[in-house]
């Protein structure tokens, strides 16, 4: 048989069939169907398309295996152009066609044969009786259907069509069914099996709409119209009985699937398969089978087997720990020794270690160095405000919302066996009503327990045994049975050179990148930064210090920016405490001179202006003098010698949870009854070691220079500035017996010296914890010389040597020597005729040499 071929381009569709006489509108966005339309619209504007289903609608670019043979030449009746990327163009189907295809110059062009009907000798009798047949199973599906709108307009439509072939077209062409059915019946060879097919699928589908309406009206019955969501579920029950419940579901499929591939434990792979059966039985829109899915997911989602390869390489991990911190080596040798237990024994139970130390000197970022040192994944868990124990060890799955805790949690975001899980602020947390977290973590931490961990929500052993986990907290007020498992490791804050140090190797850079400084466009000077060091800021860590440091960043950024010519402000800026600096060179870190910046016109080192011919940008000096500029008035005032000696105030050395800090001690002595009067926000154990205090100096008054019976007319005040502040303790025994004494005998105190020590009512001084931070304190506040009690120099071994270089430390035994080192004269000398008695007193001794080193341990806290 000859056939008569017409080439013509081809235009792909989704999801659609064409038919012969049906008019359809398309909307075109594809560019090798904009092409087609071109191709086949550039003579006259009119023409014809090849129009042919695809046998994948989702894909984007077909091809010629991509698409069916049979398809539907169509003549092009109308094109509107909606953009430079989209047509809607209206087609009218012509007749049926077997193509092949071929590019033609970029363009999927269609041989297409046209397709006759085979002879099927079907009478004009025959043809009226399967028209009406149609027509009237149309109307059928229309009554019972459940788009009754669109069937009737249908059986409308075909209503006033006379011709067999039409009618059929244009059911095929409009009927709700898949693709396939379509495309089946637009191959099919004779008139007689499209109708033989028409009507099967017509009369398939009013059946099934049938007892879609007689389930939902049995349903209907069965329920209150108020309960729609019940009344869903039993919808859903009903179709699954008359489906006779053979359909699976994707979703099930997919999670029998991954635990088929999952390597979890047998306890655990039991209760997957236990709960995969009784989601199998549930309907799917159940709230349950919901709870249920999400149980399975977290079982499968935890990582039962992957493990990540931790690192043997010493140079690297060390390198690491160098690039991102500064100092801190007994924590690096630590990690260091780890890192080769590790390697020879893989599966040892690793230590918990728990940096304890203020805020800011970099514990949180350290767990992350670790990590990265080790090769392991990090993940963070912050535990400050919790509460509920829940939150450690989940919820169990019979309360609505359950989840699991957080150590699960984190596992799952590691997907992998043996993270390193940082667990932050252990010391914040509470306990109420809902149970006590601290307790929950005690099997966590425990090596011997925490390979068959238990959490609520999923109910089954999980092993945490190769996990490392680091904590960090301020202090260590935290349960003794949780402390017993940790390693501690104590973080003091840092000293001034420490602090120049991480400021110029790691804080500047960093806060020039983010700040949008290039290299070379600005250059804050050495001094300048020690100068922020003792004005603008004064903590432990050096939190506060990048934020200083990031604040004149964007004020330079600011000035580069505006093109603002800076000039030298006059000397009466100056702080009056504050001493100019040489400008012939500058001390660095590391003592070295430093190039003095360059001058402006005036001769002043602040900061100079310069354009670079190349970028055109700003360049600026920062110096000391122009600080106050920038950064406004300083907060603080670096040193206290410079005060004169005053009567009754004594500097003393606290601890707190951000680092150590000067503390003021006044004493005043006023007419009156002997009444007591103590002030500050003292706290119970500071009041008795005032009392304690007040005892021994009354016991000591005569010898003293003052009357032995001053209480019988005078009171006597105690405070303690920054009274919105708590203050316990009993490390301020002799800062307040030495106020006192001043205040009741006139001798004014020294105010270069600072002490902190407990004392006894026979006048003996006891040692106290804390002294790495309050020595810290004492060399940021410019103290030069620091009372400590004699029991203390065994943990000098532990205070870094650049600190105990800057003040002069002084162990003393008992109070009179105290007394004897920190009172001046008084002003009027006839009263103190018998001081400097010191029978038995042993002399006090001074740090002249390095102490031996000790083993590093915690010191005691008072």
């Amino acid at each position: 048989m000859n056939e008569k071929r017409s080439s013509m381009p081809v235009l792909p569709l989704r999801d659609v069939v064409i038919f012969p006489g049906v008019i359809v509108a398309l909307n075109v966005g594809r560019r090798m169907s904009l092409k087609a339309l071109e191709a086949a619209t550039e003579n006259d504007g009119a023409g014809n398309v090849f129009l042919v289903a695809q046998r994948d609608g989702k894909k984007e670019n077909p091809g010629a295996e991509d698409l069916y043979e049979v398809g539907c030449v169509a003549n092009v009746m109308q094109v509107m152009r909606l953009g430079d990327d989209a047509m809607r163009v209206l087609v009218e189907g012509v007749r049926r066609a077997k193509a092949s295809y071929r590019d033609l110059d970029g363009v999927l062009t269609a041989d297409a044969a046209p397709m006759e009907d085979k002879p099927d000798e079907l009478s004009e009798t025959e043809s009226r009786a399967l028209r009406q047949m149609l027509t009237d199973q149309i109307a059928a599906h229309a009554r019972v259907g459940l788009n009754r709108r669109e069937g009737r307009d249908l059986a409308g439509k075909i209503a006033e069509l006379e011709d067999l072939p039409r009618v059929v077209n244009q059911i095929a062409a409009n009927f709700p069914m898949p693709l396939e059915m379509r495309q089946s019946i637009l191959v099919a060879p004779t008139l007689r099996d499209r109708v033989d097919k028409l009507l099967e699928i017509v009369m398939r589908e009013t059946e099934a709409q049938k007892v879609q309406r007689k389930i939902r009206g049995r349903v209907k019955d069965q329920i209150e119209k108020t309960h729609r969501e019940y009344y869903l579920q039993e919808q859903a029950k009903a179709i699954q009985r008359e489906l006779g419940g053979e359909d699976q579901s994707m979703e099930l499929e997919e999670l029998k699937k991954r635990l088929k591939e999952s390597d979890m434990t047998d306890q655990a792979r039991k209760k997957c398969e236990q709960e995969l059966r009784r989601l199998g039985a549930m309907p799917p829109m159940s709230a349950e089978a919901s709870v249920t899915r999400t149980y399975l997911e977290t079982l499968l989602s935890l990582p039962w087997s992957k493990r990540s390869e931790v690192t043997g390489d010493f140079a690297e991990a060390r390198a690491v720990l160098d690039r991102d911190h500064f100092g801190l080596e007994k924590v690096k040798d630590r990690i260091m020794e780890y890192l080769a237990v590790q390697k020879r024994v893989p599966r040892g139970k690793g230590p918990i270690l728990c940096f304890v130390g203020p805020p800011g000197v970099g514990k949180t970022s350290l767990g992350r160095s670790i990590a990265a040192a080790t090769g392991r994944v990090f993940a963070r868990l912050s535990l400050g405000g919790v509460r509920d124990e829940a939150e450690i060890r989940g919820h169990r799955r019979t309360y609505i919302g359950s989840m699991p805790g957080k150590i699960i949690s984190a596992m799952t975001r590691a997907e992998t066996r043996n993270p390193l899980i940082l667990l932050d602020e252990v010391d914040k947390m509470g306990r109420d009503f809902r149970g006590d977290p601290a307790s929950a973590l005690l099997e966590v931490l425990d090596a011997e327990q925490n390979s068959t961990f238990n959490d609520h929500y999923v109910d089954v052993d999980y092993d945490l045994s190769e996990v490392m986990f680091v904590t960090t907290a301020n202090t260590l007020d935290i349960p003794p049975a949780l402390a017993d498992r940790l390693e501690v490791i104590h973080l003091s804050g840092y000293t001034e050179d420490e602090k120049m140090r991480i400021a110029r190797g790691y804080l500047l850079p960093r806060q020039f990148k983010e700040s949008g400084l290039s290299e070379g466009e600005a250059e804050i000077q050495p001094s300048a930064i020690r100068q922020v060091i003792r004005t603008y800021t004064r903590e432990s860590g050096v939190r506060d210090l990048e934020r200083v440091i990031s604040k004149l960043c964007r004020k330079i950024v600011l000035k580069s920016e505006m093109r603002v010519v800076e000039t030298t402000p006059d000397s009466s800026e100056k702080p009056a405490s504050e001493k100019p600096e040489s400008t012939d060179g500058v001390d660095g870190a590391d003592g070295a001179k430093k190039p003095a910046p360059k001058r402006g016109r005036e001769g002043a080192a602040e900061v100079e202006f310069a354009e670079d011919d190349k970028r055109e940008r700003a360049q600026f000096i920062i110096a000391p003098t122009s600080l106050r500029k920038y950064l406004g008035v300083p907060k603080y005032r670096y040193g206290v010698t410079q005060e004169e000696p005053k009567v009754g105030q004594v500097v003393g050395l606290a601890w707190t949870e951000s680092g150590g800090d000067l503390l003021s001690i006044e004493a005043c002595r006023m007419p009156g009854k002997g009444k007591i009067i103590r002030t500050g926000k003292l706290g119970d154990v500071m009041k008795e070691s005032i009392e304690a205090a007040l005892s021994v100096v009354r016991s000591r008054a005569a010898e003293r220079g003052a009357a032995p019976d001053f209480m019988r007319e005078s009171d006597v005040h105690i405070h303690l500035p920054e009274g919105a502040i708590p203050k316990d303790g009993p490390s301020a025994g002799i800062g307040v017996a030495t106020a006192l004494l001043s205040a009741v005998s006139g001798a004014p105190t020294r105010t270069d010296m600072a002490m902190t020590g407990e004392i006894t009512l026979r006048g003996e001084v006891l040692p106290v914890g804390g002294l790495r931070e309050k020595l810290l304190a004492a060399a940021r506040g410019g103290i030069k010389r620091v009372i400590l009690p004699r029991e203390n120099k065994k943990d000098m071994a532990e205070i870094r040597d650049s600190v105990k270089s800057q003040v002069e430390i002084i162990f003393v035994k008992w109070i009179d020597e105290v007394f004897e080192l920190a009172l001046l004269p008084p002003p009027v000398s006839g009263s103190a005729k018998k001081r400097g008695r010191r029978s038995s007193v042993s002399a006090p001794v001074v740090i002249g040499e390095k102490p031996p080193a000790e083993q590093d341990k915690p010191a005691v806290r008072h």
